[in-house]
């Protein structure tokens, strides 16, 4: 007999403020995340490591929880298996990877500015892939929040960022797009817990192939970090990590997934825009980035280009 797994995912209602709420939440811990992140990367001095780290520890943490709350999820009917193999290696594998060498060769804003175009392609995918009406208005809200975060990034300094850099937060965006989009598809079949756990779990599985635990860096885990410039406090390597894993992955990944369903892949991509905003404020604030006159202006460009283009996009997307 054939299981059907659209049982693990009970009925709803669609709710815009809901979805609104959910990926707002998303993008602030993302934001903070971002500078969580990369002040481990640096210390580990591997994005594939840190990678591993991420996907290998939520996985752990996501199995129990589903283990204890919902078996059924377990089971995976053999026409969701493709979906899931290619939402957790393009969607979250590589997307992690990807924005950590990103990160590891650029500031964290700038790697999120190129990022998160993505949902430019989420839209023109539903115009032109699904056939799909969208309102012109659109294109004004896309331009507005694209030119904001050019503005917050200051990107006609761009030109002197690394290379590898640049193309690896290209291909972070491809990536994102795949996020997108499989995560609404999948979404359908199967309640957001369980989907973000067989991503990770896939993803667990690749990275173990590719970079056996047998040869892990345990000890660039050990001892204390100091992440703000202007401070000398010292932070345990345990808790960042632990913020990393839990609250910067398991936790906005659930959100994201549950805000998709409420509002589509195009709603949700664009209002993950609010992402960078987040990250460059607290890289101000860790790090000592400091915002300008014009970055401030640009934040406030990029918001409002995020509320045009998410009020013209198709009701049901």
């Amino acid at each position: 007999m054939t299981t059907n797994t659209s049982d693990t995912a009970p009925a709803f209602h669609r709710s815009e403020k809901l979805g609104y709420l959910l990926y707002l939440s998303a993008a602030t811990i993302w934001g903070i995340n971002g500078t969580v992140s990369k002040v481990i990367l640096l210390q580990v001095g591997d994005a594939v490591r840190v990678s591993q780290i991420r996907t290998t520890f939520a996985f752990i943490i996501l199995f129990v929880f589903v283990a204890l709350t919902n078996r059924k999820a377990f089971k995976l009917e053999k026409a969701e298996i493709p979906v899931l193999l290619v939402y957790s290696l393009f969607g979250i594998t590589v997307t992690q990877w990807a924005y950590f060498v990103a990160i590891s060769k650029m500031p964290v804003g700038i790697t999120l500015l190129i990022e998160f175009t993505a949902p430019i392609f989420v839209v023109l995918w539903i115009r032109f892939g699904r056939k799909q009406h969208v309102r012109s208005s659109v294109w004004l809200g896309l331009g507005l929040a694209v030119g904001g975060l050019a503005l917050v990034a200051q990107v006609w300094n761009g030109f002197t960022l690394d290379a590898v850099g640049m193309i690896a937060a290209m291909l972070a965006t491809t990536s994102l797009v795949f996020y997108f989009l499989l995560g609404e598809k999948a979404s359908k079949r199967r309640d957001p817990v369980s989907l973000i756990m067989w991503g990770f779990g896939f993803a667990t599985i690749f990275w173990a192939i590719i970079a056996p635990w047998s040869s892990f860096p345990w000890s660039a885990l050990h001892g204390t970090v100091t992440p703000f410039t202007s401070s000398e406090m010292q932070v345990p390597m345990w808790i960042l990590i632990a913020y990393m894993v839990i609250a910067g992955t398991v936790v906005p990944f659930v959100l994201v997934v549950m805000a998709i369903r409420h509002l589509g892949a195009a709603g949700a991509s664009l209002i993950g825009m609010f992402e960078p905003l987040v990250a460059f404020i607290i890289a101000w604030v860790v790090l000592g980035e400091s915002l300008d006159i014009v970055q401030m202006i640009g934040g406030i460009v990029m918001l409002v280009g995020v509320y045009v283009a998410e009020k013209a996009r198709p009701e049901h997307s």
